[in-house]
């Protein structure tokens, strides 16, 4: 397995309306092939390519004292220099 390297991290408590509208803008920028992120002096910009791999999960953990927690985790990968084919549909 290849290293991992940690280039940008956030974790933050937001509203559901806060969190869906950071998602639409997410994806808004997205589709202008570039994302930028930025926190205080820190920004991270990616230039995405054309063909795109989308992971979704959903998991619950139980975390002792705190009770069971759910996450729904989005993820988007690409490599340098490949493109892929395939589609993915939202039911």
């Amino acid at each position: 397995m290849g290293r991992e390297i940690t280039l940008f991290e956030s974790e933050e408590r937001k509203s559901r309306a806060d969190v869906s509208a950071f998602l639409r803008a997410v994806a808004e920028k997205i589709d202008t092939g570039r994302v930028t992120l930025k926190q205080g002096d820190t920004e991270l910009a990616l230039d995405l390519p054309g063909q795109l791999v989308l992971e979704i999960k959903v998991e619950d953990e139980e975390k002792g004292g705190k009770g069971m927690q759910h996450s729904l985790e989005i993820e988007i990968k690409w490599w340098e220099g490949i493109e892929d084919s395939g589609g993915v549909e939202l039911g």
